[in-house]
């Protein structure tokens, strides 16, 4: 009996120390510290919150940027999120990609294959990557540019305000938030 009380006193104990103090101590220093990431790196339009800074959404309106293929079912959707799991050699996988890069061809005038980046046909491993290659951004300028009316120059100088480069100039890659890009083209054409 003595022993089962230790047991209890210290699950107990525990639970209050890891599961409950620990936690409110974590949420609170991040409240404090980095609030804006804490509470998911909201992205807000005339106060109302319309995206996360870090989770992909689905653009399908010609005249916004496109972001990496989603894997999820419905696409992008943050409860599912997951990657395909297909192959190399899957015949789903095949046909995916070749969907994608025929959307791509017959969407952006002026578009070759050998022009389109992988990342643009293949999905993430999450399925929620909110970011592309500048050169995903910059393959899309025409078609932006068609159906919005947009100068292609002041496109480019959108996408090119919106590089994120790699931290200290070596870890990572130079990628653009394709929630921020699609904000400044929404501000442009809704002034």
């Amino acid at each position: 009996m003595k022993v089962l009380r230790a047991v209890i006193g210290v699950s107990v104990g525990l639970w209050v120390l890891v599961g409950l103090a620990y936690p409110l101590a974590m949420t609170g220093i991040s409240q404090v510290i980095f609030p804006y990431q804490a509470n998911g790196s909201q992205v807000k339009l005339n106060g109302k919150v319309v995206a996360s800074a870090h989770v992909g959404q689905y653009f399908d309106q010609s005249q916004y940027f496109w972001g990496r293929p989603s894997a999820t079912s419905p696409p992008y959707n943050p409860e599912a999120s997951s990657p395909s799991n297909l192959g190399p050699t899957n015949k789903l996988l095949i046909q995916h990609i070749k969907a994608r890069v025929a959307l791509l061809l017959k969407t952006t005038p002026g578009l070759k294959v050998n022009q389109i980046p992988a990342s643009m046909v293949e999905s993430s491993g999450s399925g929620l990557d909110p970011d592309i290659t500048v050169q995903s951004a910059l393959i899309q300028i025409p078609r932006i540019a068609k159906a919005t009316g947009i100068q292609s120059a002041t496109l480019r100088r959108i996408v090119t305000q919106h590089i994120v480069r790699p931290q200290l100039g070596i870890f990572g890659r130079s990628h653009v938030n394709v929630v921020d890009l699609n904000l400044a083209v929404f501000k442009l054409l809704h002034p």
